[in-house]
């Protein structure tokens, strides 16, 4: 009997994950379906509901339902507490169990697709919502020397790092995106990460163009396009890398989650970048 796996999703026709997810499953010979759902702003939970009523073994969660997916588990995993957020649902029986593979996805492919060791590094990470506070968790425990939290309001920043800023040796701080152009902060960082929205909309950030430098690698989670930030990062001498290997590598490990099995995701991201 095939098992049934989806990605929900508002919009969804964009998706990559039906083609990520067939490509694992036919390395890995696993006997599974895989589709993407569009679910009704207001219909998240009926959605879950009548998937797991037709017998889905579990799904993927996408913008704008992660925090939402988060309030609906009745089991989560320590990732997912610590990132408030949930992308991955896995169903047994009468539990709903949530994870979140956003901040493994993105160190997977700094490390491994990048070649980008993050111990001892300095990075900067513009954005202090969702994504970003997906991603801060699996960024400590690769121990760079600090972390730096930059955002339009402070307030959201600080409070960012402070739920992070316990029982760690890494320094974590927080500042408006104006204090990157202080004199005192004006340095290039070794990896610059934009966990913010802007890129959805073609938005410049108010940003400048000391943060960069011939040795910095400017990391956009958008996939798909060259965004302002990739062409301000480029000018300025960065390499510069889209979110497409963050999304091929956090759906390997949902993958892993649900089949046990651990695809190679290097072949994957090869057939996507010559699609």
């Amino acid at each position: 009997m095939t098992d049934k796996y989806a990605v929900i999703g508002n919009p969804i026709s964009h998706s990559k994950s039906p083609q990520i997810h067939a490509a694992f499953a036919m390395q890995t010979n696993q006997n599974m379906s895989y589709e993407a759902i569009l679910a009704p702003i207001d219909g998240f939970t009926e959605t879950v509901k009548h998937l797991i009523a037709q017998g889905f073994k579990g799904v993927n969660v996408t913008v704008p339902f992660k925090f939402e997916a988060f309030d609906l588990c009745g089991e989560l995993s320590p990732r997912a507490l610590t990132a408030g957020a949930v992308n991955t649902l896995s169903f047994n029986k009468n539990r709903i169990i949530g994870d979140n593979t956003d901040g493994f996805g993105l160190v997977r492919d700094l490390t491994l697709n990048h070649l980008h060791a993050l111990e001892g590094l300095r990075i900067l990470v513009l954005g202090a919502g969702g994504a970003a506070r997906g991603v801060m968790l699996p960024l400590i425990h690769a121990k760079p020397a600090s972390i730096l939290v930059a955002n339009r309001t402070l307030d959201k920043a600080k409070n960012l790092v402070d739920h992070f800023n316990k029982n760690t040796d890494c320094q974590i701080n927080a500042c408006e995106f104006a204090a990157l152009n202080q004199p005192f902060l004006q340095q290039p960082f070794d990896i610059v990460i934009n966990a913010t929205s802007a890129s959805l909309s073609e938005a410049s950030l108010p940003i400048g163009d000391e943060v960069f430098s011939a040795k910095t690698l400017a990391y956009d989670m958008m996939y798909g396009c060259e965004t302002p930030f990739m062409v301000q990062a480029r000018g300025n001498g960065a390499q510069v890398a889209d979110g497409l290997g963050m999304l091929v590598e956090q759906a390997a490990e949902a993958f892993y989650i649900w089949r046990g099995v651990r695809p190679q995701t290097a072949p994957v991201i090869a057939q996507l970048c010559s699609a």
